[in-house]
């Protein structure tokens, strides 16, 4: 600006100079206009070169102050950027490392229980078992399979959060399943003075192509927690078929679910603010997903202190007479067609090794053992085997490298099936071309890994007869509640309302001492004392208060 100011007073001082002498400075009035017409113009131009210099500059400070800017913050982004990607890089080491933990504890859990389970499938179908060890028997095989259900329960958690739980579809007996359901939880609710109401809406498909064990889960889960929240009333099970559309409504007369709550309590491991009752809380987040991975959806209505509705809707496509025939044989298969098959059995434990001889010799198959990788890689050239089941686990090579040296040396064309208690490898991609149908998870059902042999060698089985087709079992009436006298209830109701733990325990063994017929009642009401379930006691004493004797 500094120079501008003299540069516009040389030109216009030159100028009007030259305008003088061409007027004549003896003209003094246009002299005077002249020199009052130059003043101006040098005033505006003054004006206007200030307004110029000042945009100039305020531009070049901008631009500088925008660019200072951009890079502070674009520096702000990079540091955000990093510090995320460390962020998520220690939580994916923290999910490897909590996938492996759980996959360590899942096989070491599974291996003694596949020999459990697995014995007990063996003495169950054995005919010699007296009536009194059959029943130890199906105690045994009922606990290993709610450990079995504990340990699946943790590794869901697990594959849902990694995204690897896949859908097994098959036919299934859809009223059976529904019929269990209704056993299971009718006692539950009665042994906590509820009612439970099932309620099916027409006629039901006898057979649906679903994903039974997942089916069974969702419902359960749902139904368990109506049951387990609520004190007083009871809770209602609807069942609806229409156009291949299932859809399963679970109401209960519990606490209700709080507004704030309702998208949170599909949170693992988040409960509602108003829950008591023991529980991990992740139940209910398991069916959510359950149910979207199946394609349904799942929906919840609730009002505090009235209860709460849950309707779930799967798409259950019916599976007709004929193509059930063909998915659901219901024959006991004791031996096979054609020219025995020789299967190998490579598994460090000889627990298991001689668990499937035991299964698969009676049945006329021929089993020879290995115990390492390197002895089923000297066996085979040998003994040419149908069929091979292959452990992961063992000393010296594991079985991946067993199959992949298998391959390499061409050595015999046999089938091979994964037999391991490492049930994340199950989905893993693999370089071997193991399917996720040819890994087979410990503990193992028989006849899952019969249908496998069957398939795969495509044989003919021999039965002991067909059986006729599976009606509903007659439901097991539990025992009637034979409440004692008024005046023992009162005395009941008065210990449990000083909360007198080892008083309730002695007046209802006083109960019992005095009839036999009053054992089932303190039955269910001892377990619920021993939980301090002291508002379901008074609710099933105010219903038999209340019962016509």
């Amino acid at each position: 600006m500094a120079g501008i100011v003299p540069l516009l007073a040389l030109i216009l001082g030159v100028l009007y100079t030259h305008e003088v002498l061409i007027v004549g400075a003896d003209d003094l009035a246009a002299v005077a206009r002249l020199k009052d017409t130059f003043v101006k113009t040098f005033a505006a131009l003054l004006m206007l070169s200030g307004v110029l210099a000042w945009w100039m500059v305020l531009t070049q400070k901008s631009r500088r102050v925008a660019q200072e800017e951009s890079n502070r913050q674009t520096q702000l982004l990079m540091q955000e950027i990093e510090s995320h990607r460390r962020t998520d890089t220690a939580l994916q080491q923290a999910n490897q490392a909590k996938s492996r933990y759980i996959t360590a504890i899942s096989h070491e859990l599974r291996s003694p229980l596949n020999s459990i389970l697995g014995y007990a499938q063996i003495l169950a179908a054995d005919d010699d078992i007296p009536p009194n060890r059959r029943q130890a028997v199906s105690v045994i095989r009922k606990s290993g399979d709610h450990l079995l259900s504990v340990i699946e329960r943790t590794l869901d958690i697990a594959r849902i959060e990694g995204g690897k739980l896949t859908l097994d579809i098959k036919a299934m007996d859809f009223p059976e399943l529904l019929q269990q359901l209704v056993w299971m939880f009718e006692l539950q609710a009665r042994d906590k003075g509820l009612s439970f109401d099932y309620q099916p809406v027409g006629a039901l498909p006898a057979i649906v192509r679903a994903d039974e064990k997942r089916l069974r889960q969702i419902l359960i889960n749902v139904l368990g927690n109506a049951v387990k929240f609520t004190v007083r009333g009871g809770v209602v099970f609807r069942v609806e078929c229409r156009r291949e559309m299932a859809t399963f409504e679970i109401r209960d007369s519990g606490p209700g679910i709080l507004a704030d709550d309702m998208q949170r309590i599909f949170e693992p491991f988040a409960r509602g603010s108003n829950v008591t009752a023991a529980g991990s809380g992740v139940g209910l987040t398991i069916a959510r997903m359950l149910t979207d991975l199946m394609g349904g959806e799942m929906q919840v209505s609730s009002q505090p202190g009235e209860g709460t509705l849950f309707r779930i809707r799967l798409f259950l496509p019916q599976v007709h007479s004929a193509q059930a025939a063909r998915e659901l044989p219901r024959v006991d298969r004791v031996a096979y067609a054609g020219v025995r098959r020789r299967i190998l059995v490579v598994d460090n434990e000889k627990v298991d090794r001689e668990l499937l001889c035991t299964m698969l010799e009676p049945l006329g198959f021929i089993v020879e053992q290995a115990a390492s990788g390197f002895e089923c890689l000297a066996i085979v050239p040998r003994l040419a085997p149908d069929v091979i089941f292959m452990d992961l686990g063992m000393p010296g090579i594991d079985g991946w490298e067993t199959i992949r040296r298998l391959r390499q040396q061409g050595l015999g064309s046999a089938r091979l099936a994964i037999l391991s208690a490492n049930a994340f490898d199950k989905n893993l991609d693999n370089d071997v071309g193991i399917g996720p149908d040819d890994f087979i998870v410990k503990p193992f059902k028989l006849n899952e890994l019969l249908d496998w042999i069957g398939r795969v060698l495509e044989l003919e089985w021999v039965s002991s007869g067909t059986l006729p087709p599976a009606a509903a079992p007659a439901p097991v009436t539990p025992p009637p509640l034979v409440p004692p006298g008024a005046a023992e209830l009162e005395a009941l109701v008065d210990l449990i309302n000083l909360g007198y733990l080892r008083g309730i325990l002695n007046k209802l063994g006083e109960i019992e001492r005095q009839d036999t017929a009053h054992a089932e009642f303190v039955r269910v009401l001892r377990d619920l004392a021993r939980q301090f379930q002291f508002d379901a006691m008074k609710e099933i004493i105010r219903k038999a208060s209340n019962a016509p004797q």
